[in-house]
């Protein structure tokens, strides 16, 4: 009997061991990041259609209503809570019964939900496993505590292992570098449902163009080095700065949401305009299910090239 590997493999044996157990035909495991309830873990037996990925609106579904305390953990009859028949969700979706747990953070914060609904009323008896499913939800968010205080490790592991991918002019990390740290930061993103975007910075020569394509010259390294200091200085410790191609520059912002992008485009701005840098800057946020880190590598790469530099 071996131990469950992570956070996602024990989310996964719990809702299949309820299915089993107290029935219902969707079974799942969401992260609540802002306005957004993010699908982590799915065990469907209804025909829903619902992936890992998939976002729907926080405020328009059950589980926001029951973490408020405004509606029951379980709900054998969903037509008998008002509070429940009037979310948008159930107008969109049959749903007849519900159940759903938060699954809290050290801190107390909510991090998602443990839920489940059914098309079909249920027997009031299903009301008496809820100190069983408050149980393994409480046990799946001391495994998810345990799990998120390893992430800073985690990351430095991958890190160090990427040394050996190094750009010898910036001392960024280099093309294969960025590619390892990007794909080991969408696993996690994936795995946890955190937010992450991508930002591309084309340095351009003096008269604002871009090197690195067509007939256009060259960029000198110095005014690479100086560019990487610049963003460098304003980035955070956790985000990966590569050098991507020959004028490219790239920062991984992890766990950074749409406000904070803004804020590090304005930093970097600032920094490349103190040191009459020409740039052009890209972002692109990671939006499941359609839109990776790698999608968003894409996206942010197109928006730099579609941009006037600045200064």
């Amino acid at each position: 009997m071996a131990a469950y590997h992570d956070f996602r493999s024990v989310c996964q044996a719990v809702i299949e061991y309820l299915h089993r157990r107290i029935g219902f035909d969707l079974w799942l495991v969401t992260r609540v990041e802002g306005e957004q309830w993010i699908i982590l873990q799915v065990d469907d037996h209804g025909g829903y259609g619902v992936q890992p990925g998939t976002v729907f609106r926080w405020a328009d579904t059950f589980c926001c209503e029951m973490v408020r305390g405004n509606g029951p953990h379980i709900a054998p009859r969903t037509d008998c809570i008002k509070i429940y028949s009037d979310t948008p969700m159930s107008r969109a979706v049959k749903i007849g019964a519900y159940l759903g747990y938060p699954l809290m953070r050290e801190d107390g914060s909510v991090f998602g939900t443990l839920c489940a609904i059914h098309p079909a009323p249920q027997p009031n008896q299903i009301v008496l496993e809820q100190s069983l499913v408050e149980l393994l939800a409480r046990l799946m968010a001391t495994v998810l505590t345990a799990e998120l205080k390893t992430l800073d490790g985690k990351r430095r592991e991958e890190r160090l292992a990427a040394q050996k991918f190094i750009d010898p002019v910036t001392d960024l990390f280099d093309h294969r570098g960025w590619g390892m740290l990007l794909a080991a930061e969408e696993d996690r993103c994936a795995r946890y449902g955190s937010p992450a975007c991508v930002v591309i910075i084309e340095v351009r020569d003096g008269d604002g163009d871009s090197a690195g394509g067509g007939d256009a010259p060259a960029i000198d390294e110095e005014r690479l080095r100086v560019a990487a200091g610049c963003i460098t200085a304003v980035t955070r410790g956790n985000d990966v700065v590569a050098r991507v191609g020959d004028n490219s520059l790239a920062v991984l912002c992890v766990e950074c949401d749409r406000g904070g992008s803004r804020a590090l485009v304005a930093r970097l701005n600032e920094s490349l305009a103190g040191e009459q840098i020409n740039a052009s800057i890209g972002v692109a946020h990671r939006a499941p299910p359609l839109t990776t880190l790698p999608h968003a590598w894409t996206t942010a790469t197109q928006s730099a090239a579609s941009r006037d530099a600045s200064p």
